[in-house]
């Protein structure tokens, strides 16, 4: 999850370095390029010496000359015991990616079923795959001519589908849910991707039902006063318009966002009785912990509602775990699904404190925060567990009532049945995408 970097102070540097892009010696052309690697490595070195939430654990010398890239040193010094999550991007990177601005990619997700077949698990509307139809429930075959099974790998799948280049193109062959297969070869482009996959209102036993497939908390480009999703506001006026009595957030893809984002989610969510208690207090390093703060709820519309239940997975992450425990003092949740993933910790982006950093386009993203829930609520590392463990069943549509976990999720509205019966293990899914990425694309996974 990402804060807004607005509640920082700017830190400038003043010094100058002859070896960056920014060098104060103008006759200084040609500098010694490991000279200026060891620089920014030095830089990311104080960085995390400065805002790292761990910067207690990090090691008293480190000789930066020692490792290879800037990855191979934020590797090599991070707190290996909890810290799954900080990694280094680009600012241009990291600013499309928390607006859903997509590039190299084709537009959509995998999933396994129960039984280990692969099917497509989400399309971003205007995506390659968007524009060429593919939905959610449409089984893949092959790709390039290869059966999925012999992208297998020890750990997971590699699909071998190239460079994240625009233009870039793979074959496809898929079973579609009527029967009929259907081979195509699409690009990789640039594009807009859309945070909400599915919406709808359901009526079940005189009560309204809202249903929303929630894949990544994702600001809308250009409003920034606040930060906000248009999405969200959207979405939200269509559950107050339609007077649901209950929610079903489906959050089994969504590896999280911004924090702003998730914020807004919450002011709507959150009961009228607890309109402006805490929401969350954020924790830093020592070193930095003029920098605590407390958020409270502002109330947003006129939902009051009781409980929500939550679809979530391995693949649930990061702010969608902030959602449910922020929520999880005041009201009733209820977990279906898998356990989620296990990330009570944020990151912000570092490289606008540095000058080094800045001027060699290196952007840090380390876990800088720790966030407690108005109980203290933090340590989660292991995830949420579910209240009714449930498979997820990619063979199956958005919406579709055989779809086994939003059917347990409207059972359990229903009748109040814990789905016992299910076998935990049979929830457990052996491959997640989310464990095929890392970085900033494990927060917004898509292939």
């Amino acid at each position: 999850m990402q804060m807004n970097i607005k509640y920082f102070p700017r830190v400038i540097i003043l010094f100058c370095l002859f070896v960056t892009v920014l060098a104060c010696n103008p006759e200084e052309e040609n500098p010694d390029p490991v000279k200026v690697e060891n620089v920014v490595k030095e830089a990311i070195v104080q960085s995390m010496r400065d805002w790292y939430f761990w910067n207690s654990e990090l090691a008293t010398n480190i000789d930066v000359s020692q490792f290879n890239s800037n990855e191979e040193l934020l590797d090599g010094i991070i707190f290996k015991p909890l810290d799954r999550f900080s990694y280094i991007t680009t600012r241009a990177a990291f600013e499309a990616s928390f607006t859903g601005q997509a590039s190299g990619v084709h537009g959509f997700g995998f999933s396994l079923d129960a039984e280990e077949n692969m099917f497509v698990s989400f399309v971003y509307d205007l995506s390659p795959a968007g524009v060429d139809g593919w939905e959610r429930g449409w089984q893949v075959l092959e790709i390039n001519g290869k059966p999925i099974a012999e992208y297998r790998t020890a750990n997971g799948y590699n699909f071998q589908l190239g460079p994240n280049e625009i233009g870039f193109t793979n074959t496809f062959k898929m079973k579609l849910p009527d029967g009929s297969e259907k081979t195509t070869t699409i690009p990789k482009s640039a594009f807009q991707t859309n945070s909400v996959l599915y919406k709808d209102v359901i009526e079940q036993e005189g009560k309204k039902i809202g249903y929303w497939v929630y894949q990544s908390f994702r600001q809308t480009p250009g409003l920034t006063n606040p930060v906000r999703s248009q999405e969200v506001e959207d979405t939200f006026e269509y559950f107050i318009g339609e007077g649901i009595d209950e929610i079903i957030i489906d959050l089994r893809y969504n590896g999280g966002g911004s924090v702003a984002v998730t914020e807004q989610i919450l002011n709507y969510l959150v009961p009228t009785n607890a309109a402006s208690s805490v929401m969350y207090t954020n924790r830093h390093n020592a070193l930095r912990s003029n920098n605590n703060r407390t958020v409270n709820f502002s109330k947003k519309g006129n939902l009051n509602l009781s409980r929500i239940i939550f679809i979530t997975a391995r693949g649930s992450a990061s702010a969608s775990e902030l959602l449910i425990n922020s929520l999880d003092p005041y009201m009733d949740v209820f977990l279906v699904g898998d356990n989620t993933f296990g990330k009570p910790v944020g990151s912000f982006p570092l490289s606008s404190l540095n000058r080094t950093l800045a001027a060699n386009d290196v952007e840090i993203v380390p876990i800088t925060f720790a966030i407690d829930n108005a109980e203290g609520r933090a340590d989660y590392f292991d995830g949420f567990p579910v209240n009714i463990s449930a498979p997820d069943a990619p063979s199956k549509n958005w919406g579709d009532s055989e779809e086994t976990r939003f059917k347990v999720a409207m059972e359990y509205i229903r009748t109040g049945n814990t789905g016992s019966r299910i076998s935990p293990n049979a929830a457990k899914s052996r491959w997640e995408m989310i464990d095929n990425f890392k970085g900033l694309e494990q927060e917004f996974p898509v292939y």
